[in-house]
């Protein structure tokens, strides 16, 4: 586990989506690693796999609207001794691919890269049609894969280095708008290890990608409120950071989750499997509740379905009543 500052009174800057900072990571890797290659499904503008297609043709393939037979390719590129990256929306490369990251990536343990593009709800006025809240349950339940959710650029480029390190499968999870700047340049991120912001004891706010903004703003409004709080940024969903988990159930007096997927087989579910294997503290989750959203901006979904700040802050309030 390692530690990060806290903002005081939380002045965050925005900056660029981790979908665009993913691109922008890919072509860095591509540029030290020749055995690199990518893949997309007609969204490579979406996904910014483009940068790495516009500097590297010879080794970009788009294979059209046909994600799970992109997940096959990508998977027989791994076993020819290629680092295949291969992205697409979430919702496609997961939902519609599942069979083939099974059977293709999970059970052989190819060393294959998975992108999801714009996951989540925060995906916006494209509908729920579009929207992803099911893939980190999808991608965890896959035997040996890795999945990573960044909090924003800083950490998104770093991870992607990371996984061209990492032999084996591998998701990782991006979205759709800005997020904002948590970490500096030359922030040092391991997979399987979070950041921990602050050392408060009253509750620890484990979160993951654009909630994880969300946690630090609500850890600033309730601070100026007298409750202390640490902020987990979980950014690997799997392997889980069990030590950081049991270590804040063992010094605070209760644990909220927030995530931007639906509560079955999210984070939530899996921090409580590991604190009640640790120190069984009172929990409230914030995330999608059993449902599937509607079209509006990403603003308004967030709001509407209860993932932003006010929501963690009354979640926050709502455990520490119960202890």
């Amino acid at each position: 586990m390692s530690t990060a500052p806290v903002k005081a009174k939380i002045e965050m800057k925005m900056g660029m989506a981790t979908r665009e900072a993913y691109g922008a990571a890919l072509l860095e890797v591509g540029k030290k690693n020749p055995n690199v290659v990518a893949l997309d499904a007609d969204l490579m503008k979406s996904t910014f796999s483009v940068k790495f297609a516009k500097e590297f043709p010879d080794r970009f393939w788009t294979v059209g609207i046909a994600e799970a037979n992109m997940v096959g390719i990508a998977s027989g590129l791994a076993m020819c001794g290629k680092i295949p990256f291969a992205s697409s929306f979430a919702v496609f490369i997961v939902d519609k691919g599942f069979d083939q990251l099974r059977v293709g990536a999970a059970y052989p343990h190819v060393n294959a890269k998975f992108v999801g593009s714009h996951s989540g709800i925060s995906l916006g006025e494209d509908g729920p049609s579009q929207m992803s809240v099911e893939d980190i349950a999808l991608t965890c339940a896959l035997p040996g894969f890795v999945v990573l959710v960044p909090s924003d650029e800083v950490s998104t480029r770093a991870l992607v280095h990371k996984m061209v390190e990492h032999v084996g499968p591998m998701y990782l999870r991006t979205s759709r708008p800005k997020a904002p700047i948590i970490y500096s340049e030359g922030e040092i991120f391991e997979i399987g290890k979070a950041k921990v912001h602050g050392s408060g004891a009253d509750c620890a706010i484990i979160a993951c990608g654009l909630e994880v903004g969300f946690a630090l703003r609500a850890q600033a409004e309730l601070a100026d409120e007298g409750i202390h709080v640490r902020v987990i940024d979980m950014h690997t969903l799997k392997p889980l950071d069990e030590a950081a988990i049991a270590l804040a159930a063992s010094e605070c007096r209760a644990i909220v989750t927030a995530e931007e997927h639906l509560l079955d087989g999210g984070l939530g579910s899996r921090v409580a499997a590991a604190v009640a294997k640790s120190h069984p503290v009172p929990m409230e989750f914030v995330g999608i509740r059993d449902t599937y959203a509607e079209s509006a901006t990403p603003d308004q979904l967030l709001e509407k379905y209860g993932l932003s700040t006010p929501y963690i802050v009354k979640a926050v309030k709502t455990v520490l009543m119960r202890k």
